[in-house]
Formats: structure tokens, sequence, C-alpha cells
């Protein structure tokens, strides 16, 4: 039997139920947060304590109190003084039976009634949490990400659930956003059900070493071994644990492509999308920044008289593009073959980290993500197509998670229509693409991207118009807003959304030894095989 902590002595379907807490339950005892469980005739309702209140009988007593002695206060409590609970229900169960176990077979479903007067409230215990959010085994999609700030209970995600839809990890500066994506990373990595590709752009998520605080850490690829995950890198100089060296030809890079970089190159509004739709149509799309490149002032001056451009104009873009063709990963013409390996790689089922190395500034991360992500949405597209077409197991392709950082880069509201993370985000989820975006300033980001994220995860933000963006499309705002501006500057989270059954506050895992040994066991497990024993080849 489980202690009582109160009955309900009143609340509405709205607004949450009042419970008259137990003489002898110590308000100091809960905590704003909490989670406790209200049980019904036919229900248990799972809920948080949203809010604590003390009452007294008698006026005179809050008029003048009294100097009292332990034995006279605990005499009052319960008679002339004593306190309730605001609790709201968040989900409702099958009651249990006079041996805790469930009635029937129903799962957690959304409330929509409430419990009679005199429910009792007990607190939440462990069975609760794995009712509601599942437990964390080697074969499942559960996987555990934390632990809620009043209780040592693992409040679990569902992988697979996580995988449909896009997400979003969003955090102030310090918040701890890296080691929360290296944890998200290796739970979907543990599974053979999805692929994931990681544009690494300060090569924090592959590579084992020192952070900031001294800590060593274990890369993605030292944990789950090179035959999950492949490494490309942009960095000719790095050969050790480098599967490929990425090479980008000029005629890779597409007007699309310069638009993203407009403001790192800085290119003017307006007149550089005519100029390069212009260039593409003279030249061809894949020839025309070689083609323009190249030409040399009385070139230039050619091309303004015979495509009637402004010659000004056509100078200035030709001088600031000279940029990309000096990187020095970037040649005048390449083939394929580096990004069809990184396709290569998805197909057969191992996940893909590009690292930048030295080459790590925002221009050279937004334009080779960029180029990788154009040719995997349309690969993509065609293995979906004939998915959908044959409707074979076969064929269908394995659900694709690309993860980016600085992603207000990619899909500001200047941007998310024209670029592809913006398709991607809208769009490709029928597809079998979504992204993991990763960012400290969802402000930036499009309403219409942020409305279609399905699962995000939040640490503290101190600009109000960040907090604002998180919120965008969220149902109970209000409640999910208080969670978060109580947060704590380090490894506290809230987690709401289609990977969640509920908005739950949490003090994330650590990634650490512990943590290490927890992703063995579950790469140890049957279900789990290694990447080059899984028989599935999609790429064609």
């Amino acid at each position: 039997m489980r202690h009582r902590l109160g009955l309900v002595v009143g609340g509405t379907f709205n607004d949450g139920l009042v419970v008259r807490l137990d003489p002898d339950t110590d308000t100091e005892s809960l905590r704003v947060g909490s989670f406790c469980v209200v049980e019904g005739e036919r229900y248990r309702y799972f809920s948080t304590v949203q809010d604590l209140r003390l009452h007294s009988t008698d006026n005179a007593l809050a008029a003048d109190p009294p100097r009292l002695s332990p034995l006279v206060r605990r005499a009052l409590a319960g008679t002339a003084t004593y306190a309730t609970a605001h609790v709201k229900p968040m989900l409702m169960m099958p009651a249990y039976d006079e041996n805790d176990i469930v009635t029937d077979g129903e799962g957690p479903q959304p409330v929509r009634t409430i419990p009679m007067h005199f429910a009792r409230m007990v607190q939440a215990q462990p069975q609760d949490f794995v009712a509601v959010f599942g437990e964390e085994r080697e074969d499942n999609a559960h996987f555990a990400i934390g632990t809620p700030l009043t209780m040592d209970i693992p409040v679990c995600i569902d992988l697979d659930r996580l995988v449909e839809r896009s997400t979003g990890i969003f955090g102030s500066t310090g918040t701890g956003k890296s080691f929360l994506t290296r944890i998200l990373l290796a739970g979907i990595m543990t599974r053979t059900e999805a692929v994931a590709l990681v544009f690494d752009m300060h090569d924090e998520y592959g590579s084992s070493q020192h952070t900031e605080d001294k800590v060593w850490v274990r890369g993605l690829r030292d944990l789950l071994g090179p035959t999950r995950v492949a490494v490309f890198s942009l960095d000719e100089r790095k050969s050790q644990d480098v599967d490929h060296h990425i090479v980008i030809g000029l005629n890779h890079i597409e007007g699309e492509d310069i638009l993203l970089l407009r403001e790192e190159l800085g290119l003017p509004e307006g007149t550089t999308e005519t100029n390069i739709l212009l260039l593409e149509r003279i030249f061809g799309r894949e020839h025309w920044l070689r083609t323009f490149l190249g030409l040399d002032a009385d070139g230039l001056q050619e091309l303004a008289q015979t495509g009637n451009l402004h010659l000004s104009s056509i100078q200035a873009l030709h001088r600031k593009l000279q940029r990309l063709a000096g990187r020095p990963y970037v040649r005048e013409q390449s083939s394929f073959d580096q990004i069809d390996a990184v396709l290569n790689c998805l197909a057969q089922g191992r996940h893909v980290l590009v690292q930048y190395g030295r080459y790590d500034s925002l221009l050279d991360y937004l334009l080779v993500a960029n180029i990788i992500t154009r040719r995997i949405r349309r690969r993509y597209e065609e293995w979906a197509e004939r998915y959908w077409q044959t409707r074979d197991e076969a064929d269908r392709p394995k659900p694709l998670v690309i993860t980016v950082e600085e992603a207000h880069k990619f899909l500001s509201p200047e941007l998310a229509r024209q670029t592809i993370f913006g398709t991607i985000a809208r769009e490709m989820r029928k597809y079998f693409v979504t992204l993991l975006i990763v960012d400290q300033r969802p402000s930036g980001i499009d309403d219409e991207i942020l409305s279609q994220i399905g699962t995000r995860i939040s640490g503290r933000l101190n600009d109000q118009r960040d907090l604002e963006a998180v919120l965008t499309g969220v149902a109970d705002r209000k409640a999910v807003r208080s969670m978060l501006t109580t947060l704590d500057t380090k490894r506290q989270v809230v987690v709401f959304g289609h990977a969640v059954p509920m908005p739950v506050q949490l003090r994330t895992r650590a990634y650490d030894d512990k943590f290490y040994e927890a992703i063995s066991r579950r790469l140890r497990s049957p279900r789990h095989r290694p990447a080059d024993e899984v028989i599935a080849d999609y790429w064609g």
C-alpha cells in the first residue's frame, strides 16, 4: 500500500485539482514540479505539483502568530492549520487493484476527466514512470536521457518516435547542448532502424577529447566503433580515424549555396539572386561558377554588355566569390565520388560524421553541409518514391536524421524557403529524412519551421525572444514556459513533444563511464548488430 499524501477536496478540469495534504505530510517534502499520482476509482492520474499553499481555520493565528513549541505545532496541524497542493493531471491510466496490479491493459492517454472528491494522492513511484515513459532496455527503443529534478528515476524518450519528425535542441551558451546532443546521437546510433548524418563543425562529436573542464570524453566513433560510424573530413592533414577526405568541385556549387552564404560573403540582397539566375542561364547550372570565376576584366565587361548586367555588380560578385575558389578543399572540377560514398555508408546502415578540422569557419560549414545535404535529399526522394510504388520493405530507406548546428543560419525566415534544410524541415518526413537542429538562437529560425519540429529539448534561454520561439505551436504554453523559466544553467532541460507523452523537466544523464557501459550493453544486444552485418544496400 502506498503512503498517502493527501485527499482531493476540489478543483476543475481546466485549472487542476486541490489536494488537502495529510497532517503528517510536510510541505518541505514536496516541491513544485514534483510528480504524484491521484488514484481515482477507475483511473490513476499521473500529475505534477503546480503550487503549494498554507491555510489556517482561525484568523487570529494569522493575525497574531503565537510562539509555538513543536508539540503545539503538531497539535494544531490538520485542525487549525493545514496545507493544500494544486495538482495538474497530465495523463491518465487504468487504476491499480488492491495488489498494485493494473486492472486492464490500456496505456497512458490524455486526461479527459477528473476524479471525485477524496481521491487519494500518493507520490509517484518508479513503476509509474515506467508506465508513462517506458523502461530502457538493451533491446527496445526507449532511451533514458535524464531524471526528474526532484527524483532519481530514469525518464526515457522513444527513439523510434524521435526520428519520425524533426527535433530541436536549444539553450544558451554553457547549458550543455553539445553533451546532450552526444547522448541523443549515441542512442540513435545504437538502433539499426535509423541512420544519422552529423555535420560536426568543431569536431566535437566524433573524436575523443578533453573538454574545457579538462574532462576526457569519448567520441562517438570510439564509443560505437568504426563499423557503425564513418568519418569524413575536409582537412587533408587529418588522417587518423578518417575514412574519406571530402573534395568539393566548383561544379558542385549551385546558386542556392551562394544565397545561403550571402551574409558570410557580404553579398547584397536582391541583385545577388538575380545575377546568379542569369549566370546559370548563360553558362549552365553545372559550369556557371567555374566559367564565371575564370573570366578576366575584359571577359567581365563583355559579359555585362551581352547579358545586360550591371558591370560593377558583376565585378563585386566575381571578387567575393573568389573566396570559395580559394578554399583548400575546393577544386575547379570534381566528381561526386566522396559525396556518393557518404550516401553508400548511410544506405548500408553506417552513421556518418563530417568533420571540418581546421576549416571550421561558418562559411565552410554552410557550404559543405548544403552541398552534401542537397544531393542526399535527391537520392532519398528516389529511394522513397521507389518504396511507395513497390511497398516492398526491401526498398524502404532507413530513416535519416541530419544534425546541424547554428541552425538559424540555414533556417532563417529569409532563407527557409530557399535552402534544402527548409525543404527537409517542411516536406521530407514522407521521404524518411528529418533534422536534429542544435541552436542557441531559436528566435532566428522561421516560425513555420519551428512549428514543424516534433520534439523539443530546451535548456535555459536568457533572451525572451528565444523563449517565445521555442514555444511556437505548443499547446500548453503557460505550463511549459513556467518549466523553462525555472531551469538552472547546467544540465537541466525541458523535454516536450512527439517523443515523450508529456512535458517534463529533467536533469540530463551524465556523459561518463556509466553511460559508456550502458551504450556497450545496448550494442551487445542481438537486436543491434554491427552495420557490416546489416544486409541493406539501396544505393544504385
